[in-house]
């Protein structure tokens, strides 16, 4: 195979138009092909951005933008039984940025379109013809698209996974929906500090907003993995009453679902995690993003090690031949992605209800306690990992 000169993106959510922008800047022309048949704007909750993952935003030129429409968070506090315990930083690696997903799809996209990136609706992709000099995506509307690679950005729930390899693992559901709103009510810190509060019957998190008022997120208990389409068929005045029997005791849990109207819940769906992926290419074909590595939204790490990806995915078709471009790409992310999977993943069981949550505690400490004897070591990794675009790919990599 030669050098990759075009790429079809399949899926238009984050790191689909990151990967889009990175391979633009190295010279390579990308259209994404989004099954959904109008663009995400108002869609979504909001998202952290933490340091890495703005430092990869910032080589597609997104960063500055990013940090004018986010909230940053500069300390975290864990609240247990009444106790707050600060949380470890990391000196100078700056704040964490909360964002509206929303928000973020359209400064990726306003960059990407000008940019001369073309984006394609109503292209829900069904199978893939490969053949020696490219490869063809075949979508539900009878169109094809066709490029040198095809890049899967389709989430968690993505079709290239299965194209690339039958017997891949699909995603894991924890047990938990995702739900949000904005309160009237008013916590006693500073904007620039969030909460993750363990309360009687299950966690939740909350910060306040500058302008006043607060923001909240909870991961709801539930035994089915609803849909963001089946979490809404539910009126947001029932969730809210589902929310008050789970939270109402709590504080500030009760007055922060007090205070909010139905207007301003958001009910986000399942949460899930994808576990290691056999293979994150074939052919022509490759993942990235959530469609490869999802980590537990404990990690804080989803959105920044999928930016991460698509940056170092574009570098590599930059340098490399197209099967040594994949080779590299996966040898550069693995082991990072998965190790912050695993430690995200020991931190998500204390998220549990009732007693159960109480009892996983003490278990939650050990991790934490390492964390924060000594975070340079723990966190530094992560949050101070930078890719060095200007650097040449070598075929001779060490993984990260």
């Amino acid at each position: 195979m030669t050098r990759a000169r075009s790429a079809v993106v399949v899926g238009g959510g984050i790191s689909g138009p990151v990967a889009a922008l990175a391979l633009h800047r190295a010279g390579i022309e990308a259209t994404i092909y989004e099954g959904h048949p109008s663009s995400a704007d108002g869609v979504g909750g909001r998202i952290a951005l933490a340091p890495n993952g703005l430092a990869a935003l910032d080589l597609v030129g997104a960063a500055d933008a990013v940090v004018a429409a986010a909230q940053p968070i500069e300390h975290q506090v864990m609240a247990m039984g009444g106790k707050r315990i600060q949380m470890p930083g990391i000196t100078g690696a700056g704040a964490l940025q909360m964002i509206g997903r929303a928000d973020l799809y359209q400064i990726l996209r306003d960059l990407a379109v000008t940019a001369g990136v073309r984006f394609r609706h109503g292209k829900r992709l069904t199978s893939v013809r490969e053949e020696p000099q490219a490869t063809t995506a075949l979508f539900a509307d009878g169109s094809e698209a066709t490029g040198d690679v095809l890049i899967g950005a389709d989430g968690v729930h993505s079709t290239v996974r299965h194209l690339i390899d039958p017997a891949a693992p699909g995603p894991r559901y924890t047990g938990m929906l995702a739900v949000e709103g904005v309160s009237s009510a008013r916590v006693d810190s500073d904007p620039r500090t969030m909460t993750f509060a363990f309360g009687r019957k299950a966690y939740y998190l909350y910060w306040a907003l500058p302008s006043g008022g607060s923001v909240w997120g909870v991961n709801l208990p539930s035994p089915s993995p609803l849909t963001i389409a089946e979490v809404r068929q539910t009126p947001p005045e029932q969730w809210l009453s589902t929310l008050l029997e789970t939270y109402g005791s709590d504080t500030p849990g009760g007055d922060l679902i007090r205070g909010t109207s139905p207007t301003s819940l958001l009910a986000n769906g399942a949460l899930h995690i994808m576990p290691p992926v056999p293979r994150w290419s074939r052919g022509r074909m490759v993942l990235v993003g959530d469609a490869v590595h999802a980590p537990s939204n404990s990690s804080g790490q989803g959105a920044s090690l999928s930016i991460e990806s698509a940056v170092q995915l574009a570098r590599c078709l930059r340098d490399l031949d197209i099967p040594e471009a994949f080779t590299a790409y996966e040898q550069l992310r693995r082991a990072r992605v998965e190790r912050v999977a695993a430690q995200a993943a020991k931190i998500n069981h204390a998220k549990a209800p009732g007693r159960l949550g109480q009892a996983v505690l003490p278990l939650l400490m050990r991790p934490l306690m390492k964390i924060m004897m000594n975070p340079e070591k723990t966190l530094g990794p992560v949050l101070r990992y930078r890719i060095d675009w200007d650097a040449p790919v070598s075929r001779d990599l060490q993984p990260a």
